[in-house]
C-alpha cells in the first residue's frame, strides 16, 4: 500500500490563493445578483430619478444662471454620484457587518480562504455595480435628453475612479465602526443623506449659495460633483477637486485599515 506524501496531500486539499479568491468572487456574485432590491437602488434608482427630473419642462430649458446650460445637464453627474453613494454607503456596509456578526469572517480565518478575499470581492462587486449604473445614467441622459457626453473623457474617468474609491473606502470605514447590522443600517442611512446633499441630489452644487458651495467643495462628493461637471463641460477637473478626493480616500483608507476587525 502506497502512503501519500503529506506535502502532496496538503497541496491537493489547499486551493491556490488565486483560485480561492476566484471561488469567493463567483459565490459572492451569485449572492449579489439574487438581491433585486439592492440592484434596484444601485443600478435603476439613480437613472430613474434623473429621468423623472428630466421630464420637468423647465429642467430642459437653458438657464442663464447656469451659463446657458440646463438643469438636466447638471443632474447626470449627480445621478452618477448617487449610484456610488447607494452602492458604497447603503448596500455594502450591512452585508459586511452581517458577515462579521454571524461569525462568517471568523470561520473563514481557519480556512485557506482569508477574510480579506471576501472584503475584496464585495468592494469589487459594488464598485462594478456603481460604474455600470454610471454608464446607464450617461446613456439615458444622452439618448432621452440630449445631454452631451463628457467633453474631457480622460478627466471624467479619473474623477469617476477617485470618487468610486472614496465612497468604497467610506463604506469600509462604516463597516469598521459598526458591530451589528442594525447599527450599520442606521449609521449608513444618516451618512447616506449627508453625502447625497453634498453630491447635489436635492440642489446641484453649482446652484448652491457661495458660502454653502465653498463648504461642500471640501467634502468628497462635493469635490466629485464639480470635477465631473468640469470634465463633462470639456475642461480638465481642477487639481483642488482631485486633491480633495484623493486626500479623503487616503485618510479614510488609513482609518478603515486601522479600525477594521474581522471578529
Amino acid at each position: 500500500m502506497t502512503t501519500a506524501n503529506p506535502a502532496t496531500a496538503t497541496a491537493i486539499k489547499t486551493p491556490a490563493p488565486a483560485s480561492a479568491r476566484r471561488a469567493v468572487l463567483r459565490s459572492e456574485t451569485r449572492l449579489f445578483l439574487r438581491e433585486p432590491a439592492g440592484l434596484f437602488w444601485i443600478v435603476v434608482f439613480p437613472t430613474a430619478l434623473m429621468t423623472i427630473l428630466g421630464l420637468i419642462p423647465s429642467f430642459r430649458n437653458p438657464d442663464d444662471t447656469l451659463g446657458g446650460r440646463r438643469v438636466i445637464d447638471l443632474y447626470v453627474p449627480v445621478a452618477v454620484l448617487l449610484a456610488m453613494i447607494m452602492s458604497g454607503l447603503q448596500a455594502m456596509p450591512p452585508i459586511l457587518t452581517g458577515y462579521r456578526e454571524r461569525g462568517i469572517l471568523r470561520r473563514m480565518s481557519t480556512t485557506p480562504v482569508r477574510p480579506s478575499a471576501l472584503l475584496t470581492a464585495q468592494i469589487a462587486l459594488h464598485g462594478a455595480a456603481a460604474l455600470g449604473s454610471a454608464a446607464l445614467a450617461m446613456t439615458v441622459g444622452r439618448v432621452a435628453f440630449g445631454v452631451e457626453l463628457p467633453g474631457q473623457p480622460v478627466g471624467y474617468a479619473l474623477a469617476l475612479l477617485l470618487s468610486t474609491a472614496s465612497v468604497l473606502t467610506l463604506g469600509a470605514l462604516l463597516c469598521a465602526l459598526t458591530r451589528t447590522t442594525k447599527a450599520s443600517a442606521a449609521i449608513s442611512s444618516v451618512v447616506n443623506l449627508v453625502m447625497m446633499f453634498t453630491a447635489g441630489v436635492w440642489i446641484p452644487v453649482q446652484s448652491m449659495p457661495d458660502t454653502l458651495r465653498n463648504i461642500v467643495r471640501f467634502t468628497p462628493f462635493g469635490a466629485a460633483s464639480e470635477a465631473l461637471d468640469r470634465a463633462a463641460s470639456g475642461s480638465w477637473p481642477g487639481l483642488a477637486q482631485l486633491g480633495v478626493m484623493a486626500l479623503w480616500t487616503a485618510l479614510v483608507t488609513f482609518l478603515a485599515t486601522r479600525l477594521f476587525r474581522w471578529e
